[in-house]
């Protein structure tokens, strides 16, 4: 019997093994690859557009999402031919190229990259100092402490870049180490306010209308429960499809953003969910085929679609760092894949607390701002900006509250994955951007903005 203990442990292990090696080649194997793409997209992005340390990108950002294969996963960034690759074990591999004025692009396979020469942008001025501007009031500087500390080791905010505008005046703004007024930070879903801007741009060109349908070749059948689907619907996020970013892992947005090489081939083949106009549902599948939308518009390749989003929008604001990537398909990631610097981000904001106009010219359409931050059925979002109006009720599928109940009911904002916030307060003439990686969420951002605004009620002492 004790002879025999050995074998059934060795059978034991082998069954293991031969289970293992079975579910990594089909059930595991997305789940890898969208581990590697993710790493490999992130670290590429952090060495060759943000050029801040790599390794502590994948301590702060990837290493904890990996929870139990972190350990496995081997990544190199290659500074001669600017990509990084990531595996798990030596498989699974992944890469991602930087092209100049494009960014990285997520590789599938080893094929050739597309425009791989990318473009020599013109620079863009920006409107502020070369140095960090120091808060006056040191109830700001202090607000600003609070939301640099950590006051949760276990659950770190690692706050990155706050920036202050107040009467459009930049008044206090502060950076982590390794980070300053000139490192343009993964943006995340912010890009969606962008996304957002870029299509009210071609509506002011007349190239766009809110009420269309939506111009995306596969639902141009009458006959196809897409082809009603209006531009204002995307907008939106209530054109019926589905929530897309959930807890499963390989939810739809894991998948297009990681694992597909025609982003918006894979969201306009998704189905809808429920009938358009009736139901929200929060939607990179939709910010991804408007991305697609500009893309045509400007030209059809990565090169035109980001010269026309510098052109139109980032030059005159002097967002002189900010950059949407595209997919290997050329079609802008409209839904999450931007970086720019706080200050850039702060423009943006200003050009909605102008109503849409900057330096005197109209970028904006008329009442395009205002149709911004009106509400979308019965929630807290508008289209592209989240909205302060919902208390009673919560973002489904999330559990998160919809606004900031702390601040003014006027007071919208563009919200991002890890804590990036560009929170516009009209009543007070406020921008307020806040830009980190922040998995747990606890960044305390209401808490940071209601401070500032104190302080700027504060009457002067005698």
């Amino acid at each position: 019997m004790t002879a025999r203990i050995p074998k059934i442990v060795l059978s034991l292990l082998l069954a293991v093994i031969l289970l293992g090696a079975v579910w990594l080649g089909t059930a595991g194997r997305p789940l890898m690859l969208l581990a590697t793409g993710s790493v490999s997209h992130g670290l590429c992005d952090a060495a060759f557009v943000s050029h801040v340390d790599p390794d502590r990108v994948f301590r702060e950002q990837h290493a904890p999402q990996m929870r139990g294969i972190a350990w496995a996963i081997h990544w190199r960034v290659d500074p001669t031919q600017h990509e990084a690759h990531a595996s798990v074990l030596g498989a699974f591999g992944a890469r991602a190229v930087f092209r100049p004025g494009l960014g990285c692009v997520l590789m599938h396979g080893d094929g050739p990259v597309p425009e791989a020469a990318g473009f020599a942008p013109e620079p863009i001025a920006s409107p502020y100092p070369e140095h960090a501007v120091v808060a006056d009031d040191p109830a700001i500087q202090h607000a600003l402490d609070r939301a640099f500390a950590e006051p949760d080791p276990a659950h770190p905010r690692n706050t990155k870049a706050i920036v202050v505008l107040h009467d459009g005046q930049l008044i206090a703004e502060r950076y982590a180490p390794g980070y300053g007024p000139d490192t343009p930070i993964w943006a995340h879903s912010l890009t969606k306010s962008l996304t957002s801007a870029l299509i009210g741009i071609l509506v002011r060109e007349g190239k766009l209308h809110l009420e269309q349908p939506a111009p995306i070749p596969g639902w141009r059948s009458t006959r196809d429960p897409h082809h009603a689907v209006t531009v204002d619907q995307l907008l939106r996020m209530d054109s019926g499809l589905p929530f897309d970013e959930t807890d499963n892992v390989l939810n739809p947005m894991a998948r297009m953003t990681f694992l597909e090489s025609d982003m918006a081939g894979y969201a306009s083949r998704m189905p809808l969910a429920h009938p358009p106009g009736t139901t929200w549902g929060y939607s990179n599948l939709g910010y991804v085929l408007l991305g697609r939308m500009v893309t045509d518009a400007a030209g059809g390749s990565a090169v035109d679609a980001e010269r026309f989003a510098r052109r139109e929008l980032f030059a005159p604001l002097g967002m002189a760092h900010t950059t949407i990537q595209t997919d290997v398909r050329g079609t802008l990631i409209g839904a999450s894949d931007s970086y720019g610097t706080a200050r850039d981000f702060a423009r943006f904001g200003q050009l909605y607390l102008d109503d849409g106009a900057a330096g005197g010219k109209r970028i904006l359409p008329e009442g395009w701002v205002a149709y911004s931050r009106s509400q979308t059925l019965d929630t807290g979002y508008g289209a592209g900006f989240w909205l302060n109006l919902k208390n009673d009720t919560r973002v489904p599928v999330w559990n998160a509250p919809w606004g900031m109940p702390q601040l003014p009911k006027d007071m919208y904002y563009a919200r991002g994955a890890f804590g990036q916030y560009v929170v516009i307060v009209p009543s007070e003439r406020l921008v307020v951007v806040r830009m980190g990686i922040s998995l747990d969420y606890g960044d305390a951002t209401g808490d940071l903005v209601a401070a500032i605004i104190a302080a700027l009620h504060r009457q002067p002492q005698p």
